[in-house]
């Protein structure tokens, strides 16, 4: 048994939401209990004690939509022209640096954010996948990766038209297989899903095969959806219909699905968003870095939308993304009032519920019974620290190198700053040798 104690405990539990001495019992993979130090110490004499010193003791944090493929771009530069468009990102970097990939690749370029996830305090990890000369057996590298690291993960192969039929029908089988064998394992530390491009690379033929292949998996689709104009004005011009009524025609959406973006939606497709109990991931760093636009999710959340909050590989820091959500909000809107309440709600609330759903115990959520996923975050306040502004001292003091001790499924995976038994060293430098070999392919 194991107790996580004389911390500042942030459970985001709305009936317990904030201790300032607060401590979590943790037996097995599972919380057992949470309560005040003094009280839970001498209850479990036996357990080893974590002792935080005054530091914040919260849940792990969870990303929604990662690409750890993307990782050996990196510093890397290559002869495409400057970019002006998203297309252009696409053709120039993502799409030349993807057809490279080998398996080990796939595995190293996996298990290096992988490293950095645990470093930032982040414990659960919803990640995206395209290697079209390796897709079969890249699923399982990831997931090799990730029980290697302990991290908490689901993954997907995205399915795309664009490098022919037969690796399609490989993406397709990929999914299919690592689904069902996710199915079967019943582990609480992997899950997969269905994973899809966009709209812009898929042929009607193959959405169809690819909803006909998922029908009884009993899991959901992870798309990109409406990310740049491109993929609108290519859904107008070749099917006469915008991007997220397309896929809801094909029954792509709902509450298993998780619709990445939704830059370019109008409200006839937020309704159909909200009509179907969809997921939206929000990704504002990518958006900026890419130019495409301002995603409409303060809209969308009024009108009951789950949206929760995902990085895209732009980085591994989730408490990045939300101050860049927090502020983006605001400058969009010209009204710094803004945007206070729904980052925080997409990372701490949306995120732990979509996360829950998929892995069918409570994540990202200090409670009895919930995964036994904690961090301690190295955090003095300088004012008052109590529930009512919990968001707010997260906001302006926190970020993912202040974390210093991170558990995930009851597992010290770090323990002040220092992985344990992972040689950070030796998958770093092979991690760049990899990705030399990868930089003179491109």
């Amino acid at each position: 048994m194991l107790l996580v104690g004389n911390g500042r405990l942030i459970t985001w539990d709305s009936a317990k939401p904030y201790l300032s001495d607060g401590c979590v019992a943790i037996d097995g993979n599972l919380i057992k209990e949470v309560g005040p130090t003094a009280q839970l110490k001498p209850k479990y004499p036996e357990a080893r004690f974590v002792d935080a010193q005054g530091r914040v003791i919260m849940p792990g944090l969870i990303n929604t939509h990662m690409h750890y493929y993307s990782t050996f771009a990196r510093g890397m530069s290559t002869d495409s022209p400057p970019a002006k468009t998203f297309a252009d990102i696409l053709e120039g970097l993502w799409w030349r640096l993807d057809k490279v990939l080998t398996l080990e690749d796939v595995y190293y370029s996996a298990l290096v954010p992988m490293i950095e996830c645990v470093k930032n305090g982040v414990t659960t990890v919803i990640d995206h996948h395209a290697s079209p000369y390796a897709v079969r057996g890249s699923l399982n590298k990831i997931a090799e990766a990730a029980k290697l690291i302990g991290l908490r993960s689901s993954l997907c192969y995205e399915v795309s038209d664009r490098d022919g039929k037969e690796i399609a029908k490989q993406g397709i089988e990929e999914n299919i297989e690592f689904i069902k064998y996710c199915n079967s394992a019943n582990d609480d530390m992997l899950k997969g899903m269905f994973g899809l491009h966009a709209s812009l690379t898929l042929s009607n033929e193959t959405l169809e095969k690819c909803c006909e292949a998922n029908a009884d998996t009993g899991v959901g689709f992870h798309v990109h959806t409406a990310e740049g104009t491109e993929d609108l004005e290519d859904s107008l011009q070749k099917y006469g219909k915008r991007v997220v009524e397309r896929l809801a025609d094909f029954g792509i959406l709902g509450p298993k699905s998780l619709m990445i973006h939704c830059v370019h939606v109008n409200d006839k497709e937020i309704d159909l968003l909200q009509s179907t109990s969809s997921n939206v991931i929000h990704n504002p760093e990518s958006n900026m870095g890419n130019a495409v636009g301002v995603a409409p999710v303060l809209d969308m959340m009024e009108k009951g939308i789950v949206v929760g909050l995902g990085t895209d590989g732009y980085t591994t820091d989730m408490f990045e993304s939300l101050k860049v959500a927090n502020i983006l909000h605001k400058l969009n809107k010209k009204d710094p009032s803004v945007s206070w309440v729904e980052p925080p709600t997409m990372l701490f609330e949306n995120n732990s519920n979509i996360a829950s759903s998929f892995f069918q115990k409570t994540v990202g959520r200090l409670v009895p019974g919930a995964l036994a996923d904690v961090i301690i975050v190295n955090y003095e306040p300088w004012t008052t620290m109590q529930s009512e502004n919990l968001a707010s001292h997260i906001h302006f003091g926190m970020m993912g190198r202040s974390v210093e001790t991170t558990i995930i499924n009851g597992k010290v995976v770090m323990e002040e700053r220092r992985l344990v038994d992972i040689d950070e060293r030796e998958i770093m430098a092979k991690g760049r040798e990899l990705a030399d070999r990868v930089w003179k392919r491109i």
